[in-house]
């Protein structure tokens, strides 16, 4: 399947799943957003505050959607039972917070299977929940504007990327003529879609998106054939910098000052937790922390020397993660090697935090100022 590539605007359906007739929030109203990607079905519910918003509960559990897809094509029954268990949970939590307001998403996994929309009818009639499929571009808009607040306010150039458990999202941001003071503000304006209308006032320009169909789950079953640890490790990192190729950015010789790239996935916290020495996870050291290549490339090679066992005894990867921290370690090694910088700033946050942002911002009840 190849890489996608945008078709014109891509307006966010900012419409939230499950909720009445639109009506003026109340700033104690509570919002939801879940995520059910490849391998994980992930949820917040949060408050607005300020700027931004405070998390009241969340869900994260791997369900493994994906399973078996790239030999059939078809979501599998068990993988499917496994997610309705977890969005049961899910259920419950709304319901106990008592959430009107939500926006409930399904990504690649989804997308591709041939049961995909079938599975959606299922949710919904099993579990009450209504889900959407959506597209890509929608999805590379919502990485983007989850990761506002960790853009640098010297940043002109801006690379967002997102790995997930089915594909990866890169988007190439000019901020260079907006003014410092409001660059994070004139990217979560993109919510409104990658095509904005000609204005007087400097914003934000999308130079180039692409949806790569390689997350985790999808490049690691790629190359199950491959007994060798340090080969298949190579030949997925070398396979990802191949799908690139019709990304505008990736043709182009770039200046490395003023440019920056934000990563948003469980492999770069990954990476980054496992560079602090983290033996338990810390989202506050994690979130906006800023990692050299040569910093990054030390993880990964401590990766490959331990080889399959000694990673699945490393405490700083979890359980979850074991399986697909290579898939996603290759992913990132590629990015790192193709654009012009050596820093990386991670970002514990992705598509339930932009799918809140939205709706949040949609509805006029988060105030103006940095998030």
């Amino acid at each position: 399947m190849a890489p996608q590539r945008p078709k014109g605007a891509g307006a966010l359906d900012t419409q939230p799943a499950l909720s009445p007739a639109p009506v003026p929030p109340r700033s104690t109203e509570l919002y939801a957003a879940l995520d059910l990607g490849t391998n994980s079905c992930r949820m917040l519910i949060a408050q607005p505050k300020g700027s931004g918003f405070h998390v009241v509960d969340s869900f994260s559990k791997s369900v493994q959607l994906g399973a078996g897809l790239e030999k059939t094509g078809r979501l599998s029954r068990g993988s499917m039972t496994r997610t309705i268990q977890a969005l049961r949970i899910c259920q419950q939590k709304l319901r106990r917070n008592k959430v009107r307001r939500m926006r409930l998403v399904a990504t690649e996994a989804c997308r591709r299977a041939s049961n995909g929309a079938e599975f959606m009818a299922r949710i919904q009639r099993e579990t009450g929940l209504k889900l959407d499929i959506i597209k890509p571009e929608e999805e590379a808009q919502l990485a983007v504007i989850s990761c506002a607040p960790l853009v640098n306010r010297k940043t002109h150039n801006l690379l967002v990327v997102d790995i997930g458990g089915g594909s990866t999202e890169l988007v190439w941001i000019d901020i260079s003529k907006v003014p410092k003071a409001d660059r994070a503000r004139s990217i979560m304006r993109l919510h409104g879609g990658f095509h904005q209308a000609k204005t007087d006032i400097p914003e934000a320009r999308v130079v180039d998106w692409i949806s790569v169909p390689l997350g985790v789950a999808t490049l690691r079953d790629q190359f199950s054939d491959v007994e060798d640890d340090a080969a298949r490790f190579a030949l997925m990192s070398w396979f990802f910098e191949e799908n690139l190729q019709t990304f505008t950015p990736y043709q182009s010789i770039q200046s490395q000052d003023h440019f920056q790239i934000v990563g948003t996935s469980g492999t770069v916290t990954t990476v980054a937790a496992s560079h602090l020495g983290l033996k338990r996870y810390d989202r506050t050291k994690v979130d906006g922390l800023r990692m050299s290549s040569a910093q990054i490339d030390k993880v990964i090679h401590s990766y490959l020397a331990m080889g399959p066992g000694g990673r699945r005894a490393d405490p700083r990867i979890v359980q979850d993660r074991q399986a697909l921290i290579m898939s996603g370690a290759a992913i990132l090694q590629a990015l790192m090697r193709c654009w012009p910088t050596n820093r990386l700033s991670v970002a514990d946050r992705g598509l339930r935090e932009g799918l809140l942002y939205a709706q949040m911002s949609a509805d006029g009840v988060l105030e103006e100022g940095p998030s």
